[in-house]
């Protein structure tokens, strides 16, 4: 199988481009043009453009979790197309903040209403399921929590009744592509942990074979012990199993 990704948003740009905090990854395989995540604005587009990307041909947009940072293009995006599949986890329109300093919340989630967004064109199709989008392509849906090491940061919160709680990200989830030479998948920041969205990618798809990993694995705040937990269990299941990363891509 042929895949073609192309990034379309992060936050460094060459000349021409530009460059913004957040993810938006363009994945051609099996047939389909999907759209994972969508940028922080203005990004993907205006980079689409640059590249002479014709963004008019995507019917579907894989959303990989609630925060501005990956979906807040999707405006943009659906002002070019319409009658677009936006596969997400019901959890995406939860309102979502970050914990600046103490008792200090800022607003990161979604910008957008349900009702703006199916006024210009998404069909929501949410599951905490995987989803199939072809015969050899599904998201995760809900990633399981096995590791006692990768952990969600403690700032993030989520709106409940009035009442700030702890944000599990369960709507946190990836892209796998299923291909002859092993399995690809797609981050958007992984914040359930890299090894957990590797695992139940395994699991959901049956297949140990990993050849690449692209897209967010959200360390860059991680300590070192979590890093190097991340690295010898990438290692150990390299020399001890089928479960082997061939190659990486990772944006922080």
């Amino acid at each position: 199988m042929e895949i073609r990704v192309t990034t379309l948003s992060e936050n460094t740009a060459n000349y021409g481009f530009l460059g913004e905090w957040g993810l938006s990854i363009l994945v051609e395989a099996d047939g389909k043009k999907i759209l994972m995540d969508t940028g922080m604005s203005i990004s993907t587009v205006y980079n689409a453009d640059f590249m002479g990307i014709d963004l008019t041909g995507i019917r579907i947009i894989v959303l990989s979790h609630g925060h501005v940072d990956h979906t807040g293009g999707l405006f943009e995006v659906l002002k070019r197309n319409k009658n677009v599949d936006v596969i997400a986890h019901p959890d995406i329109l939860t309102p979502k903040f970050a914990e600046r300093n103490r008792d200090d919340f800022q607003y990161i989630g979604m910008p957008f209403s349900r009702k703006e967004l199916e006024s210009c064109g998404a069909r929501f199709i949410f599951s905490g399921k995987p989803v199939s989008i072809a015969e050899h392509i599904t998201t995760t849906g809900e990633i399981e929590v096995l590791t006692d090491y990768e952990i969600i940061d403690g700032n993030l919160f989520v709106k409940d009744d009035g009442q700030m709680l702890p944000d599990k990200l369960a709507d946190d989830l990836a892209l796998v592509i299923d291909t002859e030479y092993g399995l690809v998948v797609i981050l958007g920041c992984a914040h359930r942990g890299l090894i957990n969205t590797l695992r139940h990618a395994q699991k959901i798809t049956g297949k140990e074979l990993t050849y690449a990993v692209i897209g967010g694995t959200h360390l860059f705040r991680a300590d070192e012990e979590r890093i190097g937990r991340t690295i010898a269990m990438t290692l150990w299941n390299y020399y001890n199993s089928d479960f082997k990363v061939v190659a990486a891509v990772a944006f922080n």
